[in-house]
C-alpha cells in the first residue's frame, strides 16, 4: 500500500499524460466510457492502466461486469493525481502568461465573507484591461485555504484576522465583519436588537467547523465568550453558511456566524441579531513569502494595494 514514506517520484515515474488517463477511468468508472472522452481505443488505454499498475506494483482498480471501482490505493492515487496535474497545467499557464499580452490564471481561496465583493471589483477592473486574465475562486474555511496556500494550489488567501502571518505576507483590507446570530423570525430573540452570552446559554447553537474545534482564538471568539465557551450547548456545525441557514429554518437552533452572508431582508422566515458587546473581525488577503508571481498575479496584487491605499 502506498504511504507517506514511499521512494516513488511521482513526476519522474509516470508522464502526466498516463495520470490523466488514470483519472478519467476513475471519473467514467468504465474503460470504454474514459476511452471515448480521451479519444483513444481501449485497448491502448487498458495497456497505459496496466503499466502504470506495474510500475506502482499496486492494484488500481477493481473490475467488474460494467463498472471499474478503486481500491484503497487507487483512491489515494486519484487524490494525488489530481493535486500533480492541477499543479502542473497551473504552472503551463502561469509560463504561457509570460508575453507581451497579460493573461493567465490567478488563484484564490477565501472563507464565506461579505469583503470579497471588495477583491470582486479589482477583479472586475482588472479584466476590463486585461480580459484573457481568469479568476478561479475556491471556498473553505481557514484551514482548507491555508493548506491549499502552502501547496502552492493557491496564489492568494483571504484569512479572518488574527492570524499566524509567519510564514506569509499580507495585505490587510479595509472592511471587517460583524459576527452576530441567525435566527427564526419566530424566536424569542427576534425582539431583541442584539444578542448577549447570556441569551445564548442554554439554547442549541448551530456553529461553524473551527469555532466547535475551538479554533476560536484564531477568529476572536474565546475572548468573546471567555469562560462561558465550554458551556455551549454546540448541537449542530457547519461548514457553508447556507447549509446552517436551512438547519435555523428547520428549528434545529440558532446559528452563530457573519453578517450579510445570508439574505435575511427578503421574507425568508429568518433575521440576523449582531452579538453584544459588538464582535468585528478584519480580513488579511496573504501569499507566501517570497513568491513569484505571474505577471497578472503582479498586476492584480499592485491594484489590490491601489485599492486598499
Amino acid at each position: 500500500m502506498l504511504d507517506r514514506h514511499s521512494k516513488i517520484d511521482y513526476y519522474n515515474f509516470m508522464e502526466i499524460r498516463v495520470l490523466k488517463y488514470f483519472l478519467a477511468v476513475a471519473r467514467e468508472g468504465s474503460i470504454t466510457g474514459a476511452a471515448n472522452s480521451l479519444h483513444l481505443t481501449q485497448p491502448t488505454l487498458t495497456r497505459q492502466l496496466q503499466e502504470l499498475e506495474k510500475e506502482l506494483g499496486q492494484q488500481l482498480f477493481i473490475r467488474g461486469k460494467h463498472r471499474i471501482s478503486l481500491t484503497q490505493e487507487g483512491l489515494m492515487l486519484r487524490k494525488r493525481a489530481g493535486e500533480i496535474v492541477e499543479m502542473v497545467e497551473k504552472t503551463e499557464a502561469e509560463f504561457k502568461s509570460i508575453r507581451d499580452v497579460i493573461c493567465g490564471d490567478i488563484y484564490i481561496g477565501s472563507g464565506e465573507t461579505d469583503s470579497m465583493k471588495y477583491i470582486a471589483e479589482v477583479m472586475k477592473d482588472m479584466q476590463t484591461d486585461y480580459p484573457d486574465v481568469k479568476f478561479h475562486i475556491f471556498s473553505g474555511n481557514a484551514e482548507d485555504v491555508i493548506e491549499k496556500l502552502d501547496r502552492g494550489l493557491l496564489d492568494f488567501g483571504v484569512l479572518i484576522q488574527p492570524i499566524d502571518l509567519s510564514k506569509y505576507d499580507n495585505l490587510t483590507l479595509p472592511a471587517k465583519d460583524v459576527w452576530g446570530v441567525i435566527m427564526r423570525e419566530d424566536s424569542p430573540l427576534a425582539v431583541k436588537k442584539s444578542v448577549t452570552m447570556e441569551d445564548l446559554k442554554n439554547l442549541p447553537i448551530i456553529a461553524s467547523r473551527q469555532m466547535s474545534k475551538k479554533y476560536s482564538a484564531d477568529s476572536g471568539f474565546l475572548d468573546w465568550f471567555g469562560e462561558d465557551f465550554e458551556k455551549l450547548n454546540i448541537t449542530a456545525t457547519y461548514n457553508l453558511v447556507y447549509n446552517a441557514a436551512i438547519m435555523v429554518k428547520a428549528g434545529i437552533g440558532y446559528a452563530v456566524t457573519l453578517d450579510k452572508l445570508i439574505n435575511t431582508s427578503k421574507s425568508d422566515g429568518i433575521i440576523f441579531r449582531p452579538l453584544s458587546p459588538k464582535l468585528e473581525s478584519g480580513l488579511d488577503i496573504v501569499w507566501k513569502k517570497n513568491q513569484v508571481f505571474s505577471p497578472a498575479g503582479k498586476i492584480f496584487l499592485e491594484r489590490l494595494q491601489t485599492k486598499s491605499g
